[in-house]
């Protein structure tokens, strides 16, 4: 017998079975009412009125090429098709390649042989890094971090990462890292330039190891407590804080000579978010191991996955089972994320991100001119941000940040006669820095929107 469909839920009906039966736990109630949404398509989103939304931080930088992306959602298609499922122990064509892909493209750009790990989320890859990095260095289960970090909310990935709310219920298992001050230069010591505060931060951490009281080594062994250092080469939720160019040139050499590798954080931004496949590039140095996620699938499946030099995950002393998720390698997620990179190796993009970006990072400081309140903007490709402050300019102003959210999410911003909505993304020391990261196929035309969108916003939400 035929059952009709169940008639639709309204709004109403679904915000009351969310307050009963959904966990509160992750990020969505932020806000008292947070926003429905029906679909989306390139740089938008849609409610069900079918009004538009300006999406200018694309699923936290994992919608890089758009939402709905023809092409990669017609990789989708056709692996459900064709190999849709397979358990983990078997191989398939698209792990194979995909990790073929990536490795030969590091040893192109970083001189070294190594090979790639897959699981399915960014902090599940940190997880498997630091099983990587700990074998490779005899347990040693100390690691090195930045204040500012972000790495994860899993018990391992919140030990690395700085801020201690992710912590505070629940502990972490193993040894909390050691942070170490990360040239934010907008909030750095007066009178330093930025590249001046990057040999500052470098020097302060180089004198850790001088003695023995610091806690950190033995200098008459030549030995040191710590296995790795975990880097965002641009912090992400820390507030898209760019360091000065030769900043890791001269942190690398301080790790090499205790001992120390690098793991570089390309979650948020990897995948061309600053116009390179990863943002280490624009650093000239060469990492012992990468982490990437996110943008790999454009979002359409969960995939993850690390890089590491040959020395340190080759079968031999990274044996099978070493680590395992039953997901890890999943053939719909490695088959859009094969396609993701041959795209956009065709697309451009190492051209088109710096383009429009520097074409969004004039927009913003113009604005930054007009409106006291955005003390600063800085941007690398199309990772940008602008951090809001008082009318001293200096001052945070995380409430300000904070109406600007809200109201963009009312969907009744008036431009040109046609109201529409603006996704912002908050990041930041003190939650006032706007992150942006708007899709790599927003167009000039997307761009100037958003610039008047923000105005609009700036108008109706500083308090005079």
């Amino acid at each position: 017998m035929y059952d009709a469909p169940a008639p639709q839920l309204t709004e109403a009906e679904l915000r009351a079975l969310d307050a009963q039966y959904c966990s509160w736990g992750d990020t969505v109630h932020y806000l008292a009412q947070p926003k429905f949404f029906d679909t989306c398509d390139g740089s938008y989103m849609y409610d069900a009125e079918g009004r538009a939304y300006l999406d200018l931080q694309m699923w936290y930088s994992t919608a890089n090429f758009g939402y709905r992306n023809p092409r990669l959602n017609a990789a989708a298609h056709r692996q459900l098709d064709v190999l849709p499922q397979i358990a983990s122990q078997h191989l398939h064509r698209e792990k194979v390649e995909l990790a073929a892909l990536i490795a030969r493209d590091a040893e192109a750009k970083f001189g070294a042989k190594g090979r790639v790990h897959f699981n399915v989320g960014g902090a599940q890859a940190i997880e498997d890094s630091l099983k990587v990095v700990r074998n490779a260095r005899d347990g040693k289960g100390f690691m090195f971090a930045f204040q500012g970090g972000y790495h994860g909310r899993t018990l391992g990935a919140s030990a690395i990462t700085s801020s201690y709310r992710y912590r505070r219920r629940y502990g972490h298992f193993g040894d909390r890292a050691h942070f170490v001050e990360f040239p934010y230069a907008f909030r750095g010591p007066k009178g330093m330039s930025k590249e001046e505060y990057g040999d500052y931060c470098v020097r302060n951490f180089a004198r850790l190891f001088e003695s023995e009281f610091h806690g950190i080594s033995d200098p008459k062994a030549g030995e040191c407590e710590f296995a790795a250092f975990y880097a965002e080469p641009i912090q992400g939720t820390g507030g898209y804080v760019i360091p000065p160019k030769n900043f890791f040139i001269e942190l690398k050499k301080v790790l090499d000579q205790h001992g120390i590798l690098l793991v570089v954080d390309e979650v948020q931004m990897g995948i061309w978010r600053t116009g390179k496949l990863w943002s280490i590039e624009h650093f000239g140095v060469q990492p012992d191991v990468l982490v990437f996620g996110k943008a790999v699938t454009n979002g359409l499946n969960p995939l993850s996955g690390l890089w590491a030099k040959e020395e340190l995950i080759n079968p031999e002393v990274f044996p099978p089972g070493a680590t395992h998720s039953t997901f890890n390698a999943n053939p719909m997620g490695t088959a859009v994320a094969l396609e993701t990179l041959r795209m956009a190796a065709e697309g451009g993009y190492e051209r088109t991100v710096p383009e429009k970006g520097a074409y969004f990072l004039e927009g913003l400081q113009a604005l930054q001119k007009r409106w006291p309140q955005i003390g600063d903007v800085d941007g690398l490709g199309l990772a940008l941000r602008a951090e809001l402050c008082g009318a001293d300019g200096f001052t945070p102003d995380k409430a300000l940040l904070d109406r600007m959210v809200a109201e963009g999410l009312k969907g009744d911003l008036d431009v040109g006669g046609k109201q529409m909505g603006l996704i912002l993304n908050v990041g930041g020391y003190y939650k006032n820095v706007i992150t942006f990261a708007p899709s790599l196929d927003i167009t000039y035309e997307e761009i100037d929107l958003a610039l008047k969108l923000l105005d609009t916003l700036l108008r109706r939400c500083v308090v005079n």
